[in-house]
């Protein structure tokens, strides 16, 4: 990204802290140790991983990217109890209903504006996600394209738990993204039945596609059981389509540089 690279730190599951021109904003915030359990009258979620960094050394949030609010694998209960203390939380309007005065509520293509220490604002749109098959969606969903007001090329977009739809090739069209956060792992639950519920390693590549400028970050892989895919099926899929020099692996715990 032109004079102001970003970069980036891996917590794990759909959780990284993006620092770009003095901002720090924070993906679906997961903060639960290893072994934890979430039930639900249809399904119990099982975390396996814990988080490379703990709430606590993570240091200033300015501002969260939640996608939703209801699934623990991207909101889990120490990632919850961390929301009051960032600067803001931006999600879906539902979520925010049910956050309460701690979040804004977004509907697909609101924009809001942060301000940034560098002067021009930092301008967030919620992008539209589908979670799921059409027939079994599992509630709303947002993605965040981020852009600065005075370098709108240089587009970083969080994609929220979706699959490949219209609403992803809409958001390819409308935006020059530069950077592509996927959360991938095609998570599936016995609930839906085998339709995914996020990105498979196929849909991950139609990004690629889709948006030819961008270096693919995949999010969201490791770390929970329901996760039906890992970084070996990304990385074949990639190989496969000939676009293995797309895709940055986040080192976990540790920043890395995107272009």
């Amino acid at each position: 990204m032109t004079g102001h690279a970003p970069h980036l730190t891996y917590v794990g599951g759909p959780t990284a802290l993006l620092e770009w021109r003095g901002l720090r904003l924070l993906t679906d915030p997961t903060f639960d140790p290893a072994g934890a359990a979430f039930e639900t009258p249809a399904y119990t979620l099982r975390k396996t991983q814990a988080p490379a960094l703990d709430r606590a050394s993570l240091g200033r949030v300015d501002a969260v990217l939640l996608s939703h609010d209801h699934h623990f694998d991207n909101l889990d209960a120490a990632g919850r109890a961390m929301l009051a203390g960032a600067g803001c939380v931006l999600t879906t309007r539902a979520g925010a209903e049910r956050l309460g005065g701690v979040a804004t509520g977004l509907a697909p293509w609101d924009e809001v504006e942060l301000p940034s220490p560098g002067g021009a604002p930092l301008i967030a749109t919620a992008t539209p996600a589908r979670h799921g098959p059409a027939h079994a969606d599992r509630g709303p969903v947002v993605g965040f394209a981020l852009r600065f007001a005075d370098a709108p090329g240089d587009v970083c977009w969080f994609s929220g738990d979706t699959v490949w739809y219209e609403g992803v090739e809409e958001v390819a069209a409308r935006f020059p993204v530069r950077v592509a956060l996927l959360n991938v792992g095609a998570a599936r639950v016995q609930a839906v039945g085998d339709f995914p519920l996020t990105f498979t390693a196929d849909e991950a590549v139609q990004v690629a596609r889709a948006m030819p400028a961008a270096t693919i970050v995949p999010l969201h892989f490791e770390g929970w059981a329901h996760f039906s895919e890992g970084r070996g099926e990304v990385e074949h899929a990639f190989h496969r389509a000939g676009l293995s020099d797309r895709l940055r692996w986040p080192e976990p715990g540790h920043a890395i540089t995107l272009p």
